[in-house]
């Protein structure tokens, strides 16, 4: 429940500490704007200035799959293994269509590299 995610060509993944840690079971608490939101903000406007400028990438655009991680490592971790299926082509042959045709499958995503995470329990876990 705690993503972003923009269409491009290539996507960027990122792991950012959008809420503070829970209490005792719920995985994530109160919003930080320092260390969560201005970070997941200066990627959000860096992929504006990269797909703003068409020299830089021709013919390409930077899309981002951007997770919260809840300053949890075992939360990040969960969330790190999304990236990881979103690399795997779709199940095949599972379901049918009203009109009895196979049902369309967006093709696997396109991850290219992943920024974050901030805290060095949380990337040692992811």
């Amino acid at each position: 429940p705690h993503a972003i995610r923009l269409e491009g060509d290539l996507t960027l993944g990122g792991l950012f500490p959008v809420h503070a840690r829970g209490p005792a079971g719920v995985p994530c608490g109160p919003v930080k704007k320092e260390k969560g939101i201005h970070r997941l903000e200066a990627m959000l406007y860096a992929l504006d200035r990269v797909n703003g400028d068409p020299r830089v990438l021709p013919n390409l655009t930077l899309g981002a799959r951007i997770l919260d991680t809840c300053s949890r490592d075992t939360y990040a971790l969960e969330q790190a293994l999304s990236f990881v299926r979103s690399l795997l082509p779709p199940e095949g042959g599972e379901g049918r269509c009203p009109d009895g045709s196979a049902p369309r499958r967006p093709p696997p995503e396109r991850l290219v590299g992943v920024i974050g995470a901030s805290a060095s329990s949380v990337s040692i876990m992811v």
